[in-house]
């Protein structure tokens, strides 16, 4: 057990997931894009080809075309980034000898939602591209996609490193695969994120060895740099990182495929330090590998070229606009068992309010509120809203009218926190599972 470091408490809440929504996954791929996460395959009992796009503020969950010449196969391990308007899968393709003949990147055209085919330089035999792979990294880097190593059946871990330019759709080779070359080395089942005008990469498998080194590729100069981890993660594979204001955020994983964590760890970039974010008392996440991170809000967005970095929080009156809290239709039985309904809210001056509710407490005939005016009296300390239940319970018509209105421009006022999605262990023919993370703030 790692020791503790002196950092803010984060809370986690589970999302319950209502049908139609994806099966329970790992090895899959997710992004986010205009406030909206996609999700792509993986694996539950096999390969699976489902692609899904999640409302985040709704809670529901819409089930897209995957089929058609230019849609991709069954893929595992593989990657998905988006970039204006557009989502870019690579690799994950099952070994066969079909496979080698066709190109593994595809492109999906959010705005129309459908597979196109991709307009580059990959006419010409001689045109260098990155062979189908599994379990590499793929990061947006400006207008560029910067790919990562990877794993190829009977040949092991990878380490060539490239970049394709989203203007020309051509690629270009950064670094071969030379051994003793200054980098990572091969590498799979590693994180990968971009800060800025750099790509930071941690741990991963070295063949079969996992590792626990730090590196950061900096754009500018084409340089790699070994970064010190003295006092961060231990050895992982199949976790995964975000960026969150001037820091790395890094869940989840573990030495092997069955020996999962639930450690959250935090880089600060100015700082250069590594410290385990602590866990607010009744609230624990789950143990996970090879799951997929996203976060969502200004905070996670404002450092990368994100499309949602543009979606920044509205001001009102020169404040943040905050989600409100209104009710809740189910227990947060994660809080306690006793038959209660505890509600925890935080503001960045670490105010922690609880407020205890019966569950014999019912809508009256009015349709108040069940929180009533005790959540407008505390209402300032509230940081984010679950509207994920507003279908079921809903405090007055006008209310109702006035969310239907917002709904358009919803994205704009996400709050900031980090998804869970998926991940080892998984419940066999069950809702994908889906953690929330926020983060307290001093």
């Amino acid at each position: 057990m790692p020791v503790m470091s002196q950092s803010n408490p984060c809370l986690w809440t589970q999302l319950p997931q209502s049908k139609p929504s994806p099966c329970d996954r790992y090895k899959h791929a997710c992004c986010s894009y205009d406030g909206h996460v996609y999700i792509l395959g993986g694996r539950e009992n096999s390969c699976l080809r489902d692609f899904w796009r999640y409302n985040v503020v709704c809670n529901e969950w819409t089930e897209l075309n995957c089929t058609g010449e230019a849609a991709p196969e069954e893929l595992e391990e593989h990657s998905m980034v988006a970039h204006e308007g557009f989502l870019y899968v690579f690799g994950g393709m099952l070994d066969s000898a079909y496979t080698k003949w066709r190109c593994s990147l595809w492109v999906f055209d959010i705005a129309k939602q459908k597979w196109v085919h991709f307009q580059g330089k990959t006419s010409s035999p001689q045109t260098q591209m990155p062979s189908n792979r599994k379990a590499h990294s793929a990061v947006v880097l400006g207008s560029d996609m910067l790919l990562y190593g990877g794993l190829v059946d009977m040949k092991g871990s990878l380490q060539d490193f490239w970049k394709l330019k989203f203007d020309t759709m051509a690629w270009s080779l950064l670094s071969g695969s030379k051994q003793g070359s200054i980098g990572p080395g091969p590498r799979h089942s590693h994180s990968a994120m971009a800060h800025q005008s750099c790509m930071y990469l941690f741990g991963g498998l070295k063949g079969l060895r996992e590792q626990r080194d730090f590196w950061r590729w900096n754009s500018d100069n084409n340089t790699w740099s070994s970064l010190k981890n003295k006092s961060g993660p231990s050895r992982l594979m199949g976790h995964s990182a975000v960026a969150y204001k001037d820091s790395m955020l890094l869940f989840g994983g573990g030495r092997c495929q069955n020996s999962p964590n639930n450690y959250l760890w935090r880089y600060n970039f100015t700082s250069q330090t590594w410290t385990q974010v602590p866990v607010l008392l009744g609230s624990m996440p789950p143990d996970k590998i090879h799951h997929c991170c996203i976060g969502l809000g200004a905070s996670y967005t404002s450092n990368t070229s994100n499309p949602c970095s543009e979606l920044q929080p509205r001001l009102l009156d020169g404040k943040l606009r905050p989600f409100k809290n209104k009710c809740f239709p189910a227990p947060l039985t994660f809080l306690g068992s006793d038959g209660a309904i505890e509600l925890e809210t935080f503001s960045p001056d670490k105010c922690l309010t609880n407020r205890i509710l019966k569950q014999s407490l019912e809508l009256d005939s009015s349709k108040e509120c069940l929180m009533g005016k005790e959540v407008k009296r505390i209402e300032s300390c509230l940081s984010f809203e679950n509207k994920a239940f507003k279908k079921q319970w809903s405090c007055t018509e006008e209310d109702l009218l006035q969310e239907e209105e917002e709904e358009e421009n919803i994205s704009q006022h996400l709050p900031d926190l980090l998804l869970v999605l998926g991940g080892r262990p998984c419940s066999t023919h069950s809702p994908i599972s889906i953690w929330q993370m926020t983060l307290t703030e001093s």
